[in-house]
């Protein structure tokens, strides 16, 4: 059995994963944020608590490990930042160690037990808080070790002209300047709304539902927000040709806007689909249990091998 745990600011999500059809979710705690004695002790306890004692441990966490360093940078976990975090948690647990990004962890859910679920290679899409992603090539992330790959939703790639409309330059969270995820976010979107129409506020979802009703200053968002996503999606696909991209987060429950998403980008790809190539995640499962899960019995299958 491999003991998943999915990490976020607010809460530590555990299941038992025996096999990939065999996925067992457990409870949730609260996440010590701030102190790492008491984080490792929340994972001592679901170890100790477990069913049968688990032959490894596989977590997804929101936050990266630079493949290079193998330091940990999790803004919502601090006392997890600067950490050498596999071999800490290794040391203090006694146990075999995976990590996996969120968002990888995401993808691997999709191209396992979701939308992606017979495709050699899947894309999974956040678009919520942030914008970002995983690319998953038969079965296994492209980047197993680690890294930044999949982070489409970074980088001065936003465009600033769109037909009459100039745009202004948004500094984004990462440091960097034009980041989809600054303007494309759910956050985002609302930020181009106040931009294009300045005495409107409203939130994402009250902007999605707006335009579904017709309402020109929210149809207006919504078509400068698809020109700013489908270009650089569309680019994405030309590269990774991916058969399907799963889309998860906040805005992937606005299905009208996803459909809107997918026609867009396939207008703007080399090959031609005759069916949606992006489609609102199906996993049914907790993702980030589902890809930790996925990561573990891999794992365990290649120390067996």
């Amino acid at each position: 059995m491999i003991l998943c745990f999915d990490i976020g600011g607010t809460a530590i999500k555990t299941a038992e994963a025996f096999a990939q059809d065999d996925i067992r979710p457990g409870g949730r705690v609260p996440t010590p944020g701030h102190d790492l004695a008491a984080f490792i002790a929340v994972l001592r306890a679901a170890i100790e608590n477990a069913s049968t004692p688990p032959e490894g441990l596989a977590f997804s966490i929101a936050g990266v490990i630079d493949p290079e360093t193998g330091l940990a940078t999790v803004a919502n976990i601090p006392c997890l930042t600067g950490l050498h975090l596999q071999s800490t948690l290794e040391t203090a647990l006694g146990l075999p160690v995976i990590l996996g990004n969120d968002a990888d962890c995401f993808a691997l859910a999709e191209a396992t037990l979701g939308a992606g679920a017979g495709h050699a290679v899947v894309f999974g899409i956040i678009i919520g808080t942030g914008v970002g992603g995983g690319v998953v090539v038969r079965g296994e992330l492209i980047n197993a070790s680690g890294g930044f790959a999949g982070e489409w939703g970074h980088g001065p790639v936003a465009q600033r002209i769109i037909g009459e409309t100039v745009l202004p330059a948004i500094p984004c969270g990462c440091g960097q300047v034009g980041c989809l995820d600054a303007i494309c976010s759910a956050r985002g979107m609302e930020r181009l709304h106040a931009i294009l129409n300045p005495c409107a506020t409203a939130s994402s979802e009250e902007i999605v539902a707006l335009w579904q009703d017709g309402q020109a200053s929210a149809s207006r968002t919504i078509e400068i927000w698809l020109e700013l996503m489908a270009g650089p999606l569309a680019m994405v696909q030309n590269m990774l040709g991916a058969g399907i991209m799963a889309v998860g987060g906040g805005l992937s429950n606005a299905r009208p806007l996803i459909a809107a998403l997918d026609h867009a980008v396939r207008a703007r790809i080399l090959q031609h689909y005759d069916r949606p190539l992006i489609v609102p995640a199906q996993c049914a499962i907790e993702p980030g249990l589902v890809g930790a899960a996925v990561l573990g019995l891999n794992q365990r299958r290649k120390r067996a091998a």
